[in-house]
């Protein structure tokens, strides 16, 4: 039943991501940037071909690729490894959800729409990389503070099986 809830948050988290760019394309495509809070945050319209601070820019395919055998790997772990709870479920759907967001854009248009701007953060970023910036953060707490504690108090004597 997890596994089902992570999907749903992952797709509820591609209709979100895809719903903002559709409207950031209509609406701040033709003004291009509009001042949220003075000197601190702006919505600012970015045609991304790389990573941040444009890395990589115009490796479409090599974008596409890793992204593509990240959301493989993450679905692995999702279904192979039982010893979840809500921080890892979240984690996951969370990078599942935006990374298939920015891998749609890259499919369909070559590029991904990037349109948040913190002034004294100098990439601009979307909602999906919020998405997959704060779904790691949970993995690493999940990683560094939860799994594997129950071999610990058992003390280890039993052999773990990650199935189950």
């Amino acid at each position: 039943m997890a596994p089902a809830i992570v999907l749903i948050g992952a797709v509820l988290s591609v209709i979100i991501d895809q719903v903002i760019k559709y409207h950031v394309v209509l609406y701040l495509k033709p003004v291009a940037d509009v001042e949220v809070i003075p000197g601190l945050f702006n919505l600012t319209y970015l045609e991304n071909r790389g990573a941040a601070f444009g890395v990589l820019a115009n490796q479409r395919w090599f974008f596409i690729v890793m992204t593509a055998v990240a959301m493989v790997v993450l679905l692995f772990l999702l279904f192979r490894f039982k010893r979840h709870n809500f921080i890892s479920y979240t984690a996951i759907s969370l990078i599942i959800g935006g990374g298939v967001g920015n891998l749609i854009d890259r499919v369909l248009n070559g590029f991904v729409v990037d349109y948040l701007h913190v002034s004294f953060f100098p990439p601009i970023f979307n909602f999906a990389d919020c998405c997959v910036v704060v779904g790691t953060l949970f993995l690493f707490i999940f990683i560094f503070f939860f799994y594997g504690k129950e071999k610990k108090q058992d003390g280890g004597s039993a052999p773990v099986d990650d199935k189950g």
